[in-house]
């Protein structure tokens, strides 16, 4: 790029970025980190509109992959194959950073050379107009601030990982994960039963620029994040390896008070009668007293109408929890791991080498030591040569 290796890669997947694209891309060239020491990779995946020329105003290298959307897993794996820092940095691209994003990232690698990755959290304003959005940001920013330290998994939204132990325990999960999932959460684990360290640090912020609508909350909670997120933990813990930490039990306790919930109102429409919505308005209450700070912290930000606002759209959250953790146990005990799609699976099958690659699957993730693989493998006769 400028004839020396720069400290830091900034990889942006994007497909058609045309009304978010700008404002992430300026807010990453005005960052307070020297630009000699950073580059920055678009990967465009698959855009209809004026995406790549966007791009190409800010970037350094723009990936174009054509054809139909490939997903933000694949895409910043074809961006990290391009890179050449030293620490990799995935910003989404409907994410703005602050000015000081890029330049706490590099110092506090610098300062914890055994961290292997570190990601941030929202900053809780709303980059659009909508209650929705409001509601999301500041949970979000809340739920960071609550759990910073020392974590699990690896957020992809705005995070950065050392290059040599992304490529070491093979990338993102472009296999499983063909569109936008829990690819960074299983990344994460991948890299904690590596032995690698996560942090969580807060205080390093972006503003997120998705305008939510409540469906597209709904959707997103449970085909994109609750049921993906159920069926990796209990793969997690079909295998035989050492359980890593599992969800908080405020959290876990929430969604039980949702489910309790759901069981009432069944319940009450199995019998006609009126006495097992008793429990609704104390299961409520539970919700509220486990999650007062945030209450609280609504409250101060956003007033009390703000406040009682974000009350239903938190019992929507844990009630789309309940529904996802249902259907993803149902998921893993019918049908095993997820499937990758047909086209990749055929073309991997044939060895094909093309523009963009197959879909290529880590050597050792979760997905590899599947109940499902196991029991054909115990199964085969002893004679049977490997990879038969």
């Amino acid at each position: 790029m400028r004839g020396h290796r720069p400290r830091l890669s900034v990889i942006v997947p994007v497909h058609d970025g045309r009304k978010v694209l700008p404002l992430c891309l300026s807010s990453l060239v005005q960052s307070d980190l020297p630009r000699e020491q950073w580059e920055l990779i678009v990967v465009d995946d698959g855009s209809t509109d004026d995406t790549a020329l966007i791009a190409a105003r800010y970037a350094d290298k723009v990936v174009r992959l054509p054809g139909k959307t490939h997903g933000p897993a694949y895409s910043r794996n074809r961006g990290f194959e391009t890179s050449t820092g030293e620490i990799v940095v995935f910003v989404d691209a409907d994410v703005s950073v602050h000015a000081d994003t890029l330049r706490r990232f590099l110092a506090l690698h610098d300062a914890e050379p055994d961290v292997t990755a570190i990601f941030g959290a929202y900053d809780g304003r709303s980059g659009q107009q909508g209650f929705v959005s409001d509601f999301r940001n500041l949970l979000h920013h809340y739920v960071r601030h609550r759990e910073a330290g020392e974590a699990e998994r690896f957020w992809a939204g705005c995070g950065s990982i050392r290059a040599a132990a992304f490529r070491e325990v093979g990338m993102f999960d472009e296999w499983h994960y063909s569109q936008p999932q829990v690819e960074d959460i299983e990344l994460g684990r991948r890299l904690r039963r590596n032995g690698h360290r996560i942090l969580l640090r807060p205080e390093i912020q972006g503003t997120h620029l998705k305008e939510w609508t409540l469906r597209d909350s709904i959707i997103s909670d449970f085909k994109r994040r609750g049921v993906p997120w159920m069926r990796l933990r209990l793969q997690e813990s079909a295998i035989a390896r050492g359980r890593l930490r599992d969800l908080r039990t405020s959290e876990k306790l929430c969604t039980a008070a949702a489910g309790l919930g759901w069981f009432a109102i069944g319940l009450a429409a199995l019998l006609g009668a009126l006495w097992p919505l008793g429990y609704l308005p104390a299961g409520m209450l539970s919700i509220v007293l486990i999650n007062r700070q945030f209450y609280r912290l609504a409250l101060r930000q956003r007033g009390v109408l703000g406040a009682l606002g974000m009350f239903p759209l938190h019992m929507i959250y844990y009630a789309t929890n309940v529904v996802s953790a249902v259907m993803g146990w149902l998921l893993h005990n019918l049908l095993g791991e997820p499937l990758a799609p047909i086209d990749a699976t055929a073309e991997a099958g044939m060895d094909l080498r093309t523009w963009p690659p197959v879909r290529s699957r880590p050597s050792a993730g979760v997905w590899t030591d599947s109940p499902r693989r196991r029991e054909a493998e115990s199964t085969k006769p002893a004679s049977a040569p490997a990879g038969s």
